[in-house]
């Protein structure tokens, strides 16, 4: 199974569209926003994508509690299942035990791909740019014995997202 994975897009309604597209060009067959959604067009993407997707509250996303029934925005720590493997969403880095195989976290505007004695630690990056100049995804596929991670990486005056990939073997338990 193909995830794909974005934070932190802010204000930059075009660039969390952006990447939006890339992860689903990319194959991705549900998608994951780690928080700070912000604003309500992002949450209208999410849910028009064509594709399932849950959303975590970020610490800037309070106001869109009136669209709470509306959309699958969940509170941090959140837990579920996809593909045989157990996450753990939040936005904000607080809640990083390793009680399930993948972390997915956002807040930080940094990508981190890092696997520590079996579970797999994953921030995206900013989608928004607005941190440093460069917006950020990432595609988890999740394989029986492997983790792939691909991290997409833009410059604001480039015409293509670049690439770069790490691949994880899995401790199954």
């Amino acid at each position: 199974m193909k995830i794909g994975i974005l934070s932190d897009t802010h204000t930059k309604v075009k660039k969390a569209k952006a990447t939006l597209d890339l992860l689903i060009e990319n194959g991705a067959e549900f998608i994951i926003h780690a928080g700070d959604v912000y604003e309500y067009e992002t949450l209208e993407l999410l849910k028009n994508c064509g594709k399932r997707y849950v959303c975590v509250y970020g610490n800037n996303d309070a106001h869109l509690v009136e669209f709470h029934n509306d959309y699958n925005l969940v509170q941090e720590p959140y837990y579920f299942k996809l593909a045989d493997t157990k996450f753990k969403l939040m936005h904000l880095p607080y809640y990083m035990a390793p009680d399930t195989e993948v972390i997915i976290f956002g807040h930080t505007h940094e990508f981190k791909s890092e696997f520590i004695e079996g579970t797999l630690f994953l921030n995206p990056g900013e989608s928004c740019a607005r941190n440093k100049p460069v917006s950020e995804c990432v595609l988890l596929e999740i394989k029986e014995k492997k983790f792939k991670v691909t991290y997409f990486s833009k410059e604001k005056n480039a015409d293509k997202f670049e690439s770069e990939k790490f691949t994880y073997e899995r401790k199954l338990k």
